[in-house]
């Protein structure tokens, strides 16, 4: 906690760690080593772990129904088979708890559009036609703060493209603490980001964030890549005509023998500046094929598991109805003092 929001100071509750990813579309190396493998680390750090689907947030644009619920599971199998233990961590949907919805209601009549207006990621969702977007992507900030208020999370792991998202957080509850006069009944979250490649960038553009919207399947690897079509897209991966530096300096100006070498330190668990030691001065016709076994090496076991859980979809089910049994009743009591709080009717 900082010195900077006197709030955290006065919320005596308990250490928790929430996060989520959105049910849209499937998971690729960025997800993987940005949010699952970091989920993985923090659920043996001994606070409890929530780590949800986010089915509302995919919704804010238009999602195939017939397709959602199996998004749903797609997101449940990676979480388990990247090593989230549901003994350990709290797995849900985000939609299986109602009280997601109730507490962002509330929090929008607390947050001000003026925040909102500053969102960046609005601006870069909705593109040239804003006026189309749903009033929901607007919003979206609004219900991540929810989302995370409503376990009363400490620690949120985001990367640095979420970090305007969790300062409207942090906003919200202190915002939420003052207006209603309760200091500390909402913890002021921190951040957790950390890592070698907390941002991974695309294989075919080092400037662009890997994504499973962009039209180019081989800017990314997919969770459900075989293991030639990883190597593949590593060997076609774009680079430039220079050897690996010597020091990391080197790779100010390289974004994509940056991202590389990035991937590489995650995947391998090293600094950059390991694999730097290890490979500078080599050209990518050695480091490529080396990251491409790396690369199957750690993601194979992955896909497998994944593929395995897929062909259960009553396991994973299982799963998320346990999971959203024990969100619930974290989340009710929650919401149930925040509607008393705000003065709504109760008999």
């Amino acid at each position: 906690m900082t010195d900077q929001t006197p709030a955290v100071a006065t919320y005596d509750g308990p250490r928790r760690i929430l996060s989520g990813i959105q049910a849209s579309g499937a998971l690729h190396l960025g997800n993987y080593l940005g949010a699952l493998k970091r989920f993985v680390e923090l659920q043996d750090q001994g606070a409890p772990v929530f780590v949800f689907v986010a089915d509302m947030h995919a919704i804010t644009v238009w999602q195939d129904p017939a397709k959602l619920a199996a998004q749903t599971r797609e997101i449940a199998a990676a979480y388990l088979a990247s090593g989230l233990d549901p003994a350990k961590s709290i797995i849900f949907p985000q939609s299986a708890v109602r009280a997601h919805a109730d507490l962002a209601w509330i929090f929008n009549c607390v947050a001000r559009l003026g925040w909102l207006d500053r969102m960046t990621q609005f601006k870069e969702k909705s593109g040239k036609h804003k006026e189309r977007a749903s009033v929901g992507l607007y919003t979206y900030p609004v219900l991540q703060a929810a989302d995370i208020l409503l376990y009363k999370a400490t620690e949120v792991p985001v990367g640095e493209d979420q970090k305007q998202h969790l300062e409207l957080t942090r906003d919200i509850a202190a915002k939420f603490n003052n207006d209603f006069g309760v200091p500390g009944y909402f913890p002021v979250p921190e951040p957790i980001i950390q890592g070698p490649a907390t941002r991974v960038m695309s294989l075919r553009d080092g400037a662009a964030k890997m994504s499973k919207s962009d039209p180019s399947d081989n800017s990314r690897i997919n969770l459900t890549d075989d293991a030639d079509t990883i190597a593949s897209k590593i060997k076609r991966a774009k680079t430039d005509p220079e050897p690996l530096p010597e020091t990391l300096d080197g790779l100010n100006d390289r974004p994509e023998a940056k991202n590389l070498v990035a991937i590489y330190a995650a995947l391998a668990g090293l600094t950059r500046e390991q694999v730097i030691a290890q490979f500078g001065g080599q050209g990518f016709g050695a480091f490529k094929p080396a990251l491409a076994d790396l690369a199957v090496a750690s993601l194979a076991p992955v896909t497998a598991e994944m593929r395995r859980l897929m062909d259960d979809p009553a396991e994973i089910d299982r799963v998320l109805k346990d999971g959203a049994e024990r969100a619930a009743a974290v989340a009710d009591p929650v919401v149930d003092e925040v509607k008393k709080i705000v003065g709504f009717w109760r008999a």
